[in-house]
């Protein structure tokens, strides 16, 4: 297999209440919590998706993220061969606690399908290609902290087969309220933007 050079084309990093786009603080407001937060900045990006408010606090961070490096780059008149493959630590652990609570209580017996349907991770992905219209490769993977290097491997593997023209790849961990979103598109376009930068020292800016 021909190794082509592949470039990061974008980033995206979302914690502490704080948007920052390609090195650039978007969007920032004082102290909230994320349901809070979360509603801020669809209202203040003008995005136009109902569904984002059944979403789960992890989907709804993994959606964030992709809706602000993918909509520039997407089309809705052909098909968008953009893989996704993300990771995180605690999985669906959030969505999965709330739910076991709901159950928990046999003389109050309320199991949610629409909190149900969230308790796996990479239902993210789901709604990220809904969203998109994509239909091309997705993984979600649980690492202890966030590899770059398998990520980035990963990545170019999918982008030298062939398998995708662009790839988002990325950490979207959400717990307790604690989260943060590193969300990065690579392609074999070339962009000196950020030549001299990897996943990893992006992510730790």
């Amino acid at each position: 297999m021909t190794q082509n050079k592949t470039n990061i084309q974008s980033y995206i990093t979302i914690q502490n209440n704080e948007i920052v786009l390609n090195g650039t603080s978007v969007f920032k407001i004082e102290p909230t919590d994320f349901a809070d937060f979360s509603k801020q900045v669809y209202r203040n990006f003008e995005m136009q998706y109902p569904k984002f408010f059944k979403m789960d606090a992890l989907s709804k961070l993994a959606f964030l993220g992709s809706e602000l490096l993918l909509s520039p780059i997407t089309s809705n008149e052909e098909e968008n061969n953009i893989a996704l493959v993300l990771a995180n630590k605690s999985s669906s652990l959030d969505t999965d606690v709330k739910y076991q609570e709901s159950i928990l209580d046999k003389e109050n017996y309320f199991p949610s399908p629409a909190v149900f349907v969230y308790t796996l991770p990479n239902i993210c992905l789901g709604e990220i290609s809904i969203r998109h219209q994509l239909k091309s490769e997705n993984s979600f993977f649980i690492f202890d902290a966030f590899n770059t290097e398998f990520m980035s491997n990963y990545s170019n593997i999918l982008l030298n087969t062939n398998k995708a023209d662009t790839v988002l790849c990325g950490w979207v961990e959400f717990f307790n309220d604690s989260y943060k979103a590193f969300l990065c598109t690579i392609s074999k376009e070339e962009n000196t933007n950020y030549k001299n930068e990897t996943i990893n020292t992006l992510y730790n800016k």
